[in-house]
C-alpha cells in the first residue's frame, strides 16, 4: 500500500496540498535495490525452496513479483508469490465491522509451513504490515514471516522491524515518501513530498 495513503489521516492528501522536495530513487537504483534485496533473502533462507513472496495489495505485490523473478534467476528455481488485501483488516478505516472473510486460495499458494516474506513499499507506523499479519494467519501457519520494504521512513507506532530494507530515509511527520512504480503508476522513482498548508 502506498504510504501517501498512510498520511495522518489515513486518507490520500490532495496533490495540490503536495510539495515535490526531490527524487530519492531513480528506476536504475530501485532494480539495483531489488538486485541486492533478492540476494539478502537467498542468503538468508538458505536458498528458495521453502520460500514464498507475498506482495501487501497495492505497490507490494509488483515489488514480490520483481523480487520472485530475481531469485528466481538466481536459484533456477520457481519461487512462489502472492497477493494479500489487507483492506478490511486495517485498524485505521473502521471501529465497526464484520470480521474480514478468508477466501481459501485467495493469496495463491499455500503459506502453510513456509518461510513467507510479506513485502511492501514504505514502513511508516507498522499498521499496514499488522494488519497484513492479521490477514495472512488467516490463511494459514507459516513456519517463518519476514518484512520487506523498499523503504523504512521511521515513526514507527508499533513495534515492528522490517528484516530487509531497501534505504532508510529519516522523515518529518509532514514528508510522505510516494513510490512509483511502471506496473501502476507507468513511471519507475521514489519521491519525497511534503504537505504544505
Amino acid at each position: 500500500m502506498s504510504e501517501s495513503t498512510e498520511a495522518t489521516t489515513g486518507t490520500a492528501p490532495e496533490k495540490s496540498r503536495l510539495r515535490e522536495k526531490g527524487r530519492l530513487m531513480s528506476a536504475s537504483e530501485i532494480e539495483r535495490t531489488l538486485v541486492r534485496l533478492a540476494h539478502e533473502i537467498v542468503e538468508k533462507n538458505d536458498g528458495s525452496a521453502n520460500l514464498g513472496l507475498i506482495g501487501i495489495k497495492r505497490r507490494g505485490v509488483p515489488l514480490a513479483e520483481r523480487l520472485g523473478k530475481l531469485i528466481a534467476g538466481i536459484e533456477k528455481r520457481p519461487v512462489d508469490t502472492g497477493v494479500l488485501d489487507i483492506n478490511l483488516y486495517r485498524d485505521d478505516l473502521t471501529t465497526t465491522g464484520l470480521r474480514p472473510t478468508v477466501v481459501p486460495g485467495e493469496i495463491g499458494f499455500d503459506v502453510n509451513g513456509r518461510d513467507i516474506v510479506l513485502t511492501d513499499d514504505v514502513l511508516y507506523t507498522g499498521r499496514t504490515v499488522r494488519a497484513a499479519m492479521d490477514a495472512l494467519f488467516d490463511h494459514g501457519r507459516p513456519k517463518s514471516v519476514q518484512l520487506l520494504v523498499l523503504i523504512d521512513r521511521g515513526h514507527r507506532e508499533l513495534p515492528i522491524q522490517a528484516t530487509y530494507t531497501g534505504r532508510t530515509v529519516p522523515t518529518s511527520r509532514r514528508e510522505i515518501i510516494e513510490v512509483k512504480l511502471n506496473e501502476i503508476d507507468g513511471q519507475e522513482q521514489v519521491l519525497l513530498v511534503e504537505l504544505v498548508d
